[in-house]
Protein backbone atom coordinates (compact mmCIF):
# COMPACT_ATOMS: atom_id res chain seq x y z
CA UNK A 1 0.00 0.00 0.00
CA UNK A 2 0.99 3.90 -1.04
CA UNK A 3 -0.46 7.06 0.76
CA UNK A 4 0.97 10.43 1.00
CA UNK A 5 2.43 10.47 4.20
CA UNK A 6 3.11 14.62 4.43
CA UNK A 7 4.76 17.31 2.23
CA UNK A 8 7.93 18.80 2.41
CA UNK A 9 8.46 23.15 2.54
CA UNK A 10 9.41 22.88 -1.07
CA UNK A 11 6.14 20.93 -2.11
CA UNK A 12 7.60 17.38 -2.52
CA UNK A 13 5.79 15.01 -1.71
CA UNK A 14 6.53 12.01 0.59
CA UNK A 15 5.03 8.48 0.70
CA UNK A 16 4.76 5.66 2.37
CA UNK A 17 4.90 2.54 1.75
CA UNK A 18 3.32 -0.52 3.76
CA UNK A 19 4.12 -4.20 3.51
CA UNK A 20 2.65 -7.05 5.30
CA UNK A 21 3.60 -10.89 5.57
CA UNK A 22 3.88 -13.72 7.80
CA UNK A 23 2.21 -11.73 10.84
CA UNK A 24 4.22 -8.66 10.16
CA UNK A 25 4.03 -5.10 8.93
CA UNK A 26 6.54 -2.63 8.00
CA UNK A 27 6.13 1.22 7.15
CA UNK A 28 9.08 2.76 4.96
CA UNK A 29 9.22 6.29 4.11
CA UNK A 30 10.35 7.68 0.47
CA UNK A 31 12.04 10.41 2.73
CA UNK A 32 15.30 9.01 4.35
CA UNK A 33 14.44 5.40 3.11
CA UNK A 34 12.90 5.59 7.06
CA UNK A 35 11.44 2.78 8.71
CA UNK A 36 8.97 4.30 10.06
CA UNK A 37 7.31 1.15 12.10
CA UNK A 38 8.00 -2.22 12.48
CA UNK A 39 5.10 -4.18 14.24
CA UNK A 40 5.75 -8.01 15.00
CA UNK A 41 3.94 -10.71 17.44
CA UNK A 42 5.54 -10.97 21.22
CA UNK A 43 5.07 -14.42 22.74
CA UNK A 44 0.79 -14.08 23.38
CA UNK A 45 0.27 -12.85 19.23
CA UNK A 46 -0.31 -9.32 20.27
CA UNK A 47 1.10 -6.68 17.35
CA UNK A 48 3.89 -4.12 18.99
CA UNK A 49 6.09 -1.43 17.27
CA UNK A 50 9.84 -2.65 17.88
CA UNK A 51 11.21 0.08 16.49
CA UNK A 52 11.68 3.77 17.47
CA UNK A 53 9.45 6.34 15.24
CA UNK A 54 7.54 9.13 14.89
CA UNK A 55 3.83 9.61 13.90
CA UNK A 56 4.29 12.56 11.33
CA UNK A 57 6.91 14.04 8.97
CA UNK A 58 7.26 16.78 11.07
CA UNK A 59 8.97 14.62 13.69
CA UNK A 60 11.28 13.97 11.28
CA UNK A 61 12.19 17.10 10.23
CA UNK A 62 12.08 19.15 13.81
CA UNK A 63 14.36 16.08 15.38
CA UNK A 64 16.81 14.44 12.36
CA UNK A 65 19.98 14.09 14.43
CA UNK A 66 18.89 10.41 15.51
CA UNK A 67 18.38 9.32 12.23
CA UNK A 68 15.57 7.08 13.32
CA UNK A 69 15.42 4.37 10.87
CA UNK A 70 16.88 6.27 8.41
CA UNK A 71 18.87 4.98 5.30
CA UNK A 72 22.79 6.18 6.03
CA UNK A 73 25.01 6.70 3.07
CA UNK A 74 26.99 7.62 1.33
CA UNK A 75 29.08 6.85 4.53
CA UNK A 76 27.89 5.38 7.82
CA UNK A 77 29.34 6.63 11.12
CA UNK A 78 32.44 8.89 11.24
CA UNK A 79 35.51 10.34 9.28
CA UNK A 80 37.63 11.97 11.00
CA UNK A 81 38.49 15.41 10.46
CA UNK A 82 35.78 15.57 7.69
CA UNK A 83 38.54 14.03 4.93
CA UNK A 84 39.93 11.15 3.56
CA UNK A 85 42.89 10.34 1.11
CA UNK A 86 42.08 8.28 -2.30
CA UNK A 87 44.52 7.81 -5.49
CA UNK A 88 46.19 10.82 -4.34
CA UNK A 89 43.48 13.32 -3.49
CA UNK A 90 42.66 14.38 -0.42
CA UNK A 91 38.96 15.17 -0.13
CA UNK A 92 37.26 17.14 2.11
CA UNK A 93 33.21 16.53 3.06
CA UNK A 94 30.64 18.57 5.58
CA UNK A 95 31.56 18.29 9.09
CA UNK A 96 28.31 17.89 10.27
CA UNK A 97 30.16 17.25 14.12
CA UNK A 98 32.97 19.49 13.93
CA UNK A 99 36.00 18.72 12.95
CA UNK A 100 34.35 15.03 11.79
CA UNK A 101 31.89 13.72 9.45
CA UNK A 102 28.92 11.45 10.53
CA UNK A 103 26.67 9.57 8.61
CA UNK A 104 27.21 11.49 5.18
CA UNK A 105 27.42 15.42 6.15
CA UNK A 106 24.98 17.56 6.77
CA UNK A 107 22.57 16.13 4.09
CA UNK A 108 23.16 12.82 3.93
CA UNK A 109 20.94 9.94 2.53
CA UNK A 110 18.83 10.18 5.32
CA UNK A 111 17.67 13.71 4.60
CA UNK A 112 16.81 12.72 0.82
CA UNK A 113 13.52 11.87 -0.98
CA UNK A 114 14.08 8.49 -2.54
CA UNK A 115 12.40 6.82 -5.69
CA UNK A 116 10.12 3.95 -4.62
CA UNK A 117 8.91 1.43 -7.09
CA UNK A 118 7.56 -1.78 -6.36
CA UNK A 119 9.75 -4.90 -5.87
CA UNK A 120 7.56 -8.11 -6.14
CA UNK A 121 4.62 -8.45 -4.29
CA UNK A 122 6.18 -8.07 -1.02
CA UNK A 123 8.87 -5.68 -1.54
CA UNK A 124 10.06 -1.97 -2.31
CA UNK A 125 13.23 -0.53 -4.07
CA UNK A 126 14.23 3.04 -2.88
CA UNK A 127 16.97 4.81 -5.43
CA UNK A 128 18.37 7.82 -6.26
CA UNK A 129 21.36 9.40 -8.06
CA UNK A 130 24.04 11.22 -5.36
CA UNK A 131 25.99 13.44 -7.66
CA UNK A 132 29.21 13.99 -7.65
CA UNK A 133 30.72 16.24 -5.06
CA UNK A 134 27.99 15.96 -3.04
CA UNK A 135 28.47 16.49 0.80
CA UNK A 136 32.25 16.53 -0.59
CA UNK A 137 31.95 12.95 -1.94
CA UNK A 138 33.57 12.00 -5.33
CA UNK A 139 31.92 10.38 -8.00
CA UNK A 140 28.02 10.00 -9.21
CA UNK A 141 27.15 7.05 -7.23
CA UNK A 142 23.35 5.16 -8.47
CA UNK A 143 22.20 3.26 -5.26
CA UNK A 144 19.64 1.23 -4.09
CA UNK A 145 17.76 -0.09 -1.18
CA UNK A 146 15.45 -2.91 -1.83
CA UNK A 147 13.20 -3.57 1.53
CA UNK A 148 11.26 -7.30 1.22
CA UNK A 149 9.57 -9.24 3.93
CA UNK A 150 10.33 -12.85 3.21
CA UNK A 151 8.27 -15.60 4.15
CA UNK A 152 8.87 -15.81 7.77
CA UNK A 153 8.37 -12.47 8.00
CA UNK A 154 12.15 -11.33 8.12
CA UNK A 155 12.74 -8.08 7.02
CA UNK A 156 15.59 -7.86 4.26
CA UNK A 157 17.78 -4.94 3.55
CA UNK A 158 19.54 -5.33 0.18
CA UNK A 159 22.05 -2.53 -0.83
CA UNK A 160 23.59 -2.02 -4.11
CA UNK A 161 25.76 0.61 -5.77
CA UNK A 162 28.04 1.40 -8.58
CA UNK A 163 30.16 4.68 -9.84
CA UNK A 164 31.73 6.73 -12.46
CA UNK A 165 34.59 7.48 -10.37
CA UNK A 166 36.69 6.31 -7.24
CA UNK A 167 35.04 7.17 -4.13
CA UNK A 168 33.89 5.37 -0.16
CA UNK A 169 30.71 3.67 0.36
CA UNK A 170 28.98 2.48 3.47
CA UNK A 171 25.42 2.14 3.88
CA UNK A 172 23.32 0.56 6.24
CA UNK A 173 19.62 1.24 8.36
CA UNK A 174 19.71 3.64 11.87
CA UNK A 175 16.59 1.99 13.54
CA UNK A 176 16.11 1.60 17.11
CA UNK A 177 14.75 -1.35 18.47
CA UNK A 178 12.48 -1.75 21.56
CA UNK A 179 11.47 -5.08 21.56
CA UNK A 180 9.28 -4.75 24.56
CA UNK A 181 7.29 -1.53 22.31
CA UNK A 182 7.66 0.83 25.42
CA UNK A 183 10.01 1.79 28.15
CA UNK A 184 13.52 1.37 28.24
CA UNK A 185 15.78 -0.79 26.33
CA UNK A 186 18.59 -1.48 28.60
CA UNK A 187 16.83 -4.44 29.70
CA UNK A 188 17.35 -6.66 26.59
CA UNK A 189 20.06 -9.19 26.26
CA UNK A 190 22.21 -8.93 23.78
CA UNK A 191 24.35 -12.48 21.86
CA UNK A 192 27.24 -10.88 19.17
CA UNK A 193 29.71 -12.73 17.15
CA UNK A 194 32.29 -10.38 17.55
CA UNK A 195 35.67 -11.56 19.07
CA UNK A 196 37.39 -7.89 18.98
CA UNK A 197 35.87 -4.44 18.93
CA UNK A 198 37.78 -1.39 17.69
CA UNK A 199 38.60 1.08 20.50
CA UNK A 200 37.85 4.66 20.25
CA UNK A 201 38.96 8.50 20.75
CA UNK A 202 37.33 11.45 22.85
CA UNK A 203 35.64 12.01 19.83
CA UNK A 204 34.37 8.30 19.04
CA UNK A 205 37.22 7.91 16.48
CA UNK A 206 38.61 4.62 15.89
CA UNK A 207 42.15 4.57 17.83
CA UNK A 208 42.75 2.10 14.81
CA UNK A 209 43.95 -1.13 17.07
CA UNK A 210 41.37 -4.15 16.99
CA UNK A 211 41.20 -4.89 20.76
CA UNK A 212 39.84 -8.10 22.32
CA UNK A 213 36.62 -8.41 24.38
CA UNK A 214 37.91 -11.03 26.75
CA UNK A 215 37.62 -10.01 30.32
CA UNK A 216 35.77 -6.83 28.80
CA UNK A 217 32.57 -4.99 28.76
CA UNK A 218 32.40 -5.77 25.14
CA UNK A 219 32.26 -9.11 25.51
CA UNK A 220 28.51 -10.37 24.42
CA UNK A 221 29.54 -13.85 22.75
CA UNK A 222 27.14 -15.50 25.20
CA UNK A 223 23.83 -13.35 25.78
CA UNK A 224 23.57 -11.19 28.75
CA UNK A 225 22.13 -7.29 29.63
CA UNK A 226 22.91 -4.95 27.35
CA UNK A 227 22.52 -2.02 29.82
CA UNK A 228 24.30 1.83 28.84
CA UNK A 229 27.53 3.22 27.79
CA UNK A 230 27.47 2.09 24.16
CA UNK A 231 28.24 3.51 20.96
CA UNK A 232 30.85 1.20 19.75
CA UNK A 233 31.85 -0.97 16.64
CA UNK A 234 32.76 -4.58 16.43
CA UNK A 235 34.34 -6.68 14.50
CA UNK A 236 31.95 -9.80 13.41
CA UNK A 237 33.48 -12.56 13.01
CA UNK A 238 33.93 -13.81 9.63
CA UNK A 239 34.34 -10.80 7.99
CA UNK A 240 32.87 -9.64 5.13
CA UNK A 241 30.99 -12.15 3.55
CA UNK A 242 29.17 -13.60 0.13
CA UNK A 243 25.62 -14.26 1.85
CA UNK A 244 24.41 -12.88 5.22
CA UNK A 245 25.19 -15.00 8.03
CA UNK A 246 23.27 -14.21 11.32
CA UNK A 247 25.92 -12.10 13.72
CA UNK A 248 23.44 -11.30 16.80
CA UNK A 249 20.43 -12.08 18.55
CA UNK A 250 18.58 -9.61 20.88
CA UNK A 251 15.75 -11.02 23.67
CA UNK A 252 13.47 -9.26 25.29
CA UNK A 253 12.75 -11.15 28.48
CA UNK A 254 9.24 -9.50 29.08
CA UNK A 255 7.44 -10.06 26.09
CA UNK A 256 9.75 -12.76 24.66
CA UNK A 257 10.55 -10.86 21.20
CA UNK A 258 13.41 -11.78 19.72
CA UNK A 259 15.28 -10.51 16.82
CA UNK A 260 17.94 -11.53 14.79
CA UNK A 261 20.50 -10.39 12.06
CA UNK A 262 22.33 -11.76 9.40
CA UNK A 263 24.50 -9.74 7.69
CA UNK A 264 27.42 -9.42 4.73
CA UNK A 265 29.30 -6.71 6.58
CA UNK A 266 32.20 -6.95 8.55
CA UNK A 267 31.02 -4.90 11.63
CA UNK A 268 28.19 -3.28 13.76
CA UNK A 269 27.74 -0.41 15.66
CA UNK A 270 26.29 -1.33 18.51
CA UNK A 271 24.16 2.42 19.84
CA UNK A 272 22.74 2.32 23.63
CA UNK A 273 21.01 5.44 22.68
CA UNK A 274 22.37 7.32 25.49
CA UNK A 275 21.89 11.01 23.80
CA UNK A 276 18.38 10.50 23.27
CA UNK A 277 16.10 13.38 24.03
CA UNK A 278 12.46 14.64 23.52
CA UNK A 279 10.19 13.08 23.10
CA UNK A 280 12.26 9.90 23.66
CA UNK A 281 14.92 8.92 26.83
CA UNK A 282 18.20 7.38 26.93
CA UNK A 283 17.89 4.08 26.43
CA UNK A 284 14.95 4.33 24.61
CA UNK A 285 16.33 2.01 21.68
CA UNK A 286 19.34 0.13 20.74
CA UNK A 287 20.68 0.57 17.47
CA UNK A 288 21.83 -2.26 15.72
CA UNK A 289 24.08 -0.61 12.55
CA UNK A 290 25.44 -3.21 10.32
CA UNK A 291 28.70 -1.85 8.73
CA UNK A 292 32.11 -1.27 7.27
CA UNK A 293 34.15 0.29 10.22
CA UNK A 294 34.31 3.97 10.93
CA UNK A 295 36.88 6.21 9.59
CA UNK A 296 37.96 3.06 7.06
CA UNK A 297 39.03 5.63 4.35
CA UNK A 298 41.28 6.42 6.87
CA UNK A 299 42.61 3.27 8.44
CA UNK A 300 44.96 0.96 5.38
CA UNK A 301 44.47 -2.18 7.96
CA UNK A 302 40.37 -2.50 7.81
CA UNK A 303 38.31 -3.54 5.41
CA UNK A 304 38.33 -1.13 2.20
CA UNK A 305 34.79 0.90 1.51
CA UNK A 306 36.51 2.15 -1.97
CA UNK A 307 34.28 1.32 -4.71
CA UNK A 308 35.74 1.94 -8.13
CA UNK A 309 33.91 2.43 -11.92
CA UNK A 310 33.39 -1.38 -13.30
CA UNK A 311 32.63 -2.58 -9.49
CA UNK A 312 29.60 -3.10 -7.84
CA UNK A 313 28.84 -2.44 -4.41
CA UNK A 314 26.39 -4.94 -2.31
CA UNK A 315 25.42 -5.54 1.00
CA UNK A 316 22.70 -7.12 3.01
CA UNK A 317 21.38 -7.41 6.44
CA UNK A 318 18.14 -9.34 7.47
CA UNK A 319 15.99 -8.39 10.64
CA UNK A 320 14.13 -12.33 11.88
CA UNK A 321 11.42 -11.92 14.21
CA UNK A 322 11.06 -15.05 16.91
CA UNK A 323 8.96 -15.65 20.64
CA UNK A 324 10.44 -17.62 23.54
Amino acid sequence: MNELFGTLSDGTPVHRWTLERAGVRVRILSYGGIVQSLEVPDRDGRAGNVVLGFADLDGYLTHPEPYLGALIGRYANRIAGGRFPLDGVTYALGQNTPPNSLHGGERGFDKRVWEVTRAGEHGVRLSRVSAHGEEGFPGRLEVSATYTLDESGALRIAYEAVTDAPTVVNLTNHSYFNLGGSGGAGGHELRLAASRYTPVDADLIPTGEFADVTGTRFDFRRARKVGAGYDHNFVLDGGVTETAREVAELHDPASGRVLTVATTEPGMQIYTADHLSAPFAPGDGIALETQHFPDSPNHPDFPSTVLRPGGVFRSETVYGFANR
